[in-house]
């Protein structure tokens, strides 16, 4: 019937699978769902037609392009049929070739009727069986066929019920099963308050259909996290869900699951054609259109990675681990991308692999760059076609181009916050960084030398409780008190705060730095020193000796402080690294040509 699979409706809702049938859209009506819209759709096979049809959201852009609209005549690549509830059925179409538009067709096909599994058991009045009917299809559309839905999602679970689409899901089911892969999976976390204390982790789920974020808790999470592994699939069966925190989540989806005590998870060790990642890349040249705080997707080249380093955490004061990269793409900007953690640590950026990012917050101070939360996630030199014409282009030239750099725009006056401004401390005092009222600290970078280093008082026995620091008394007993802990200790851990003078080609200044900062200024920990000063008074005089002199990038923290009705300007480093002259060179370059106009 006009290229139609006659009865190929019936067929699906009844559980078969007919291979790449040709439908019809009666008529397409636009559901809002959270930040991406979906379509559903009337579909007719010319005898039955159903209103249960979702496009998947990957084929919104068909829609938008006219190419899917009413009365066009299109073949099922692939698709997913579930109950949703005992008598209802969704079909899900997750890829489509249009094979003729809805212009040419201009009108309905035949005279389709609603096909209700409980009336039209068995699909009354068909033609006979699918293989005979397809007979009657034009030779253009029998010589597309695909194999028979190969690649798609298992049909069944392991006990032989109905795969659901992770798109189907919501809080008003109560029994259902997804085969989904991991795409990312974070580490345990603990928490603790005046309701008890507990650890969970979560993880992003994807089928073909779109993703779901899942998190375990206590028990849960003692039962699965081991066996969820990265990138592997999973039956799932059961669980709660709820509206999702768009606060911990970027995910495409209104809802979240949490796993409890009735969910089942099983390895599925079928082939499927489950997608690794699903990405809605922004090129790096409209970055500077993202708002501030969203969350983007973006792939690129790793042009350089920089040394790690260690931040300490304003309002918990943890030491964090980061490492900042330059990316660039083919639109000839880059970006600076801030890795944290075990992230930052493992990674080796020294073959410029191409990196795909999903989830990364985007901040605005000095212009644009990146930073991965703990929902991000990324990928090394995936095997995707962005990826390969991506590393194409800079094997080829690309990695000589000129670029925009959307990371490293100075800024006059003083402004807080952690951006990675170079300035001279001649600069900063003219632009009287960290004078100004209030509890607001100033921060920037300057690359200068170490000229005197006070070694009188720059060690002192800590409390060794891991989140405390603060000054022990000797009780002279072999015991040592921590007033704030307000617990006595059998020993103590050695603590650095270094008076010391900087100065660069424009001026000097008295700075304070501490443990993590100190160390890697005088290249060895605090423990030895403070080994040293007891033990070999001649090696700890060498330490401050060598390390006089030399060079390194300084990040300062600048801000009025007040004790006992004095004020004074407090200069702190923040961050204390090597200078790497490939860098600091391409720094110069860059500030040249901005000051030329020509960046």
């Amino acid at each position: 019937m006009a290229g139609l699979t006659t009865g190929a409706i019936a067929d699906i809702i009844e559980g078969r699978q007919p291979e790449g049938p040709c439908l019809q859209v009666l008529s397409m009506k636009k559901i809002p769902s959270g930040e991406q819209e979906r379509y559903r759709l009337l579909v007719s096979d010319g005898q039955w037609s159903s209103s249960f049809a979702m496009l998947a959201t990957q084929l919104n852009e068909l829609v938008s392009s006219g190419q899917v609209s009413n009365n066009c005549i299109f073949k099922m690549n692939r698709y997913i049929c579930n109950t949703v509830q005992e008598s209802k059925k969704i079909l899900i179409i997750l890829d489509l070739d249009v094979i003729k538009s809805g212009e040419e067709v201009g009108r309905k096909v035949g005279e389709p009727v609603n096909y209700d599994p409980a009336k039209n058991k068995g699909g009354a009045n068909r033609q006979g069986p699918t293989e005979q009917r397809e007979r009657t299809l034009p030779p253009s559309v029998t010589a597309q066929r695909n194999p028979p839905n190969i690649g798609a999602s298992p049909a069944r679970t392991p006990s032989g019920g109905s795969v659901h689409p992770i798109a189907s899901l919501t809080p008003y089911q109560n029994r259902w099963t997804i085969c989904a892969r991991v795409t990312n999976k974070s580490a345990i976390r603990t928490w603790s308050n005046s309701r008890g204390e507990g650890k969970l982790f979560s993880m992003d789920l994807l089928d073909e259909s779109g993703e779901i974020r899942a998190t375990a808790f206590n028990e849960q999470l003692d039962k699965f996290y081991d066996m969820m592994e990265l990138n592997k699939v999973f039956f799932i069966t059961g669980g709660t869900l709820k509206t999702a925190n768009k606060q911990y989540s970027n995910l495409n989806n209104d809802y979240e699951l949490t796993l409890n005590k009735m969910t089942e998870i099983t390895p599925c060790h079928e082939d499927t054609a489950i997608p690794s990642m699903q990405y809605s890349f922004v090129p790096l040249n409209q970055l500077d259109q993202v708002s501030k705080d969203s969350v983007v997707d973006i792939i690129g080249v790793c042009k350089e990675a920089l040394e790690l380093s260690t931040v300490t955490q304003r309002t918990t004061g943890r030491e964090l681990k980061k490492r900042d990269l330059q990316v660039i793409d083919d639109t000839k900007h880059e970006v600076r991308v801030t890795l944290w953690g075990t992230n930052a640590e493992n990674f080796d950026g020294s073959l410029q692999p191409v990196l795909a990012i999903k989830g990364a917050k985007v901040s605005d101070f000095n212009g644009v760059s990146l930073s991965l939360l703990s929902s991000s996630s990324f990928q090394v030199n995936p095997d995707i076609m962005e990826a390969h014409k991506l590393k194409g282009w800079f094997d080829n030239g690309g990695c000589t181009s000129d670029t925009v750099n959307l990371s490293n725009q100075r800024s006059g006056g003083a402004s807080g916050g952690m951006g990675n401004v170079y300035k001279t401390f001649g600069e900063a005092k003219l632009e009287n960084l960290g004078g100004r009222s209030g509890d607001q600290a100033d921060y920037y970078s300057v690359k200068a030398s170490l000229v005197l280093i006070r070694k009188e008082n720059c060690l002192y026995p800590a409390c060794p409780s891991a989140s405390c620091n603060k000054k022990v008394v000797d009780l002279n007993n072999g015991m040592y008190r921590c007033e704030k802990c307000n617990q006595e200790y059998d020993n103590f851990e050695w603590r650095l705060m270094v008076s010391a003078n900087l100065a660069d080609i424009s001026d000097n200044q008295w700075v304070t730095m501490f443990q993590d900062q100190a160390e890697a200024v005088l290249g060895v920990s605090a423990q030895e020193l403070g080994g040293m000063r007891d033990n070999n008074n001649d090696a700890f005089q060498n330490v401050f000796a060598d390390a006089t002199f030399k060079s390194f990038n300084f990040r300062m923290r600048v801000k009025m402080e007040t004790y006992n009705d004095e004020s004074r300007l407090k200069n702190t480093v923040v961050q204390c690294t090597p200078i790497v002259p490939k860098e600091y060179n391409r720094r110069l370059i860059t500030e040249i040509k901005q000051m030329a106009g020509q960046a």
